[in-house]
């Protein structure tokens, strides 16, 4: 299985997520809803499981601006406390540039598009997203 899976694009959001990986949990159903519910862009799932001890997964998802991601941020929060799922832990507030979210299994990756073209997260992951242009120059 490929360790990352683009759940939508620029594009728009399909009517509903794609499929999730075999053995996802609650926690990532409920985050990845969250996110596609807020219109995030570029959400994409890194299966960690063999390769990271800090998590099973990791979730990284773009927002069109500060407001954007600090509101992704938010809704996140509180719909996972809500729903029973544990509290979040959160850097990158009040700048809302790179949110982290560590909801225990799941790490969650909040960016504005220009932050994250830059860092290239999923490339660190050994992957690369296929939507992503190189922010270096060549």
């Amino acid at each position: 299985m490929d360790p990352i899976a683009p759940i939508h694009s620029e594009d728009g959001p399909p009517e509903n997520l794609a499929p999730l990986p075999v053995g996802s949990t609650v926690l990532e159903t409920a985050i990845l809803g969250r996110l596609d519910e807020d219109k995030a862009q570029d959400i994409v799932l890194i299966d960690l499981k063999g390769k990271s001890p800090m998590a099973d997964t990791m979730i990284v998802a773009s927002g069109r601006s500060h407001r954007h991601v600090g509101a992704l941020a938010d809704h996140l929060q509180r719909t996972l406390k809500e729903q029973g799922l544990g509290k979040v832990k959160v850097s990158g507030l009040p700048h809302c540039d790179w949110v982290l979210l560590d909801a225990g299994d799941v790490i969650v990756h909040l960016f504005r598009p220009e932050v994250r073209a830059f860092y290239n997260i999923e490339k660190i992951w050994s992957v690369d997203s296929g939507h992503r242009v190189d922010a270096r120059p060549a």
